[in-house]
């Protein structure tokens, strides 16, 4: 039982090295390509105005990462404080309102990835 749980936490940190590796080749493969394809220096007022599209998109990871990453911690500690919420509740019914609080204080996790996605989204 031990070894499979490892096994799953090494594939979970596995995938998750992967997915960032792999957004971060695609966002300068695609930033260099947008930097190549600008010939001329446009000089407006509103250009000064303007975001520039491969910061944005950067903002736009950001905010997906702060709230995914947010909400795969709660998720793992959700599972982690529920099952032993659960077998508490089941040896002293009594204490199911404590047990329920913890397990909210796990699922602040999310409510604070939100938050932080949402100042990020807010910038860009």
């Amino acid at each position: 039982m031990e070894n499979m749980k490892k096994r799953l936490k090494k594939r979970i940190l596995l995938s998750v090295v992967i997915v960032f590796a792999v957004l971060t080749v695609v966002s300068m493969v695609s930033g260099y390509k947008t930097f190549a394809q600008k010939t001329d220096v446009q000089t407006t007022v509103s250009a000064v105005s303007q975001r520039d599209p491969s910061a944005v998109k950067f903002g736009f990871i950001a905010a997906a990462v702060a709230f995914g990453m947010g909400a795969l911690g709660a998720g793992i500690a959700i599972a982690n404080v529920g099952a032993a919420a659960m077998g508490a509740i089941a040896e002293k019914p009594e204490i199911a309102g404590q047990a329920l609080i913890f397990i909210a204080l796990a699922e602040g996790l999310v409510v604070f990835g939100f938050i932080t996605a949402l100042m990020i989204l807010g910038k860009v």
